[in-house]
């Protein structure tokens, strides 16, 4: 996509030949800022052109609305809030690290267990947009292989799955939206040609978790169709 990471603010955007712009935009590859002096307008045009779209009321003939649309744009689509930061970190690495205290103990007193952390293709082979999410993904998959080091002797294997982007409810937030072009264009990055099911990355835990993966400890199982070939 030729706007990949690219931040667009575009007036007049609700309708016409801006509304136009910022679809293209959007489809592109931008996180897109649709400013107009309609508020309503602006939100439901925003609404229909991509999830990562804002809506922004702009006065373009009045000194303090442009000031303060360009605030609202860079605040909303160029920075992470800390409050987010910490979430993402919270659920997909601090959540193995809760769950590992939780189940460890029990599993050092069997002598044996199977851990299995969802890792992602993202903290593997990376895509723009994506930076923190890329890192919280990139932690899962080192910390799986350094558990499996610390856990063997205990008789505990830990590996990782590392889908690519999925057929889930989540699909849309990572391409930035949801059309056939962007599937198309996203999918023309898998050499298999298509997105990861629920079922591809259910088979590859049950073979990790069942017992003909008994030497495997400290793999990152890539489920991506090649994507990181």
């Amino acid at each position: 996509m030729r706007l990949d990471n690219k931040v667009a603010l575009v007036t007049g955007a609700a309708s016409g030949f801006g509304k136009g712009i910022a679809e293209t935009f959007a489809r592109e590859g931008a996180r897109v800022a649709v400013v107009d002096i309609n508020a309503e307008a602006a939100r439901q045009a925003a609404a229909l052109i991509s999830n990562k779209a804002i809506a922004v009321r702009c006065d373009v003939s009045q000194h303090a609305d442009v000031d303060a649309s360009v605030k609202a744009t860079v605040d909303a689509l160029l920075e992470v809030e800390e409050a987010e930061f910490d979430r993402l970190m919270a659920v997909n690495l601090k959540s193995i690290f809760l769950f590992a205290h939780a189940v460890v103990l029990l599993m050092r007193k069997q002598k044996c267990g199977v851990i299995i952390n969802i890792g992602s293709t993202a903290g593997i082979r990376p895509r723009p947009g994506l930076t923190w999410y890329n890192a919280s993904k990139g932690a899962v998959n080192l910390v799986s292989k350094s558990m499996a080091a610390e856990l063997a002797g205990d008789g505990i294997r830990v590996c990782a799955i590392a889908p690519v982007m999925a057929e889930t409810p989540l699909l849309p937030t990572f391409m930035g939206g949801d059309s056939p072009e962007l599937r198309a264009q996203f999918k023309s990055t898998v050499p298999l040609g298509r997105f990861a099911t629920i079922q591809d990355v259910a088979n590859a835990t049950l073979f990790l978790a069942s017992d003909e993966a008994s030497f495997l400890t400290g793999n990152v199982l890539e489920v991506d169709g090649g994507r990181c070939v």
